[in-house]
């Protein structure tokens, strides 16, 4: 099974900027769709982005306009840049196949904050 390590988050104020990144223990060419998730506590876990093997995207409706979700499957990573981040945005993100393989990663702590 693939392992999916997610780094880069951080401490950013509203409207700043951030990249969280997701490294993969083995090739992620063979997953069609690859997604970042995020959770905060006492919330289901919700989809933020996905992208396809293709390029195609989707992108959630609270963030649609200000995240950017890209893949490089030669490295076997998935990244999410983050633009005109606002408190609600605050959550530990997670990167995943789509639908999601029960391995989930520990996640990267974003918090959005003056």
């Amino acid at each position: 099974q693939v392992q999916l390590v997610e780094s880069g988050g951080g401490l950013v104020q509203p409207g700043g900027s951030l990249r969280v990144s997701c490294a993969a223990s083995g090739s992620i060419s063979r997953f069609y769709v690859m997604g970042w998730y995020r959770q905060t506590p006492g919330k289901q876990r919700e989809l933020v982005a996905q992208i396809t093997n293709g390029g195609s995207t989707y992108y959630a409706d609270f963030v649609k306009g200000r995240f950017t979700i890209s893949r490089d499957n030669a490295e076997n990573t998935v990244s999410l840049q983050m633009n005109s981040l606002k408190p609600e945005d605050t959550a530990v993100y997670y990167c995943n196949t789509i639908p999601a393989t029960p391995n989930w990663g520990k996640g990267t702590l974003v918090t959005v904050s003056s």
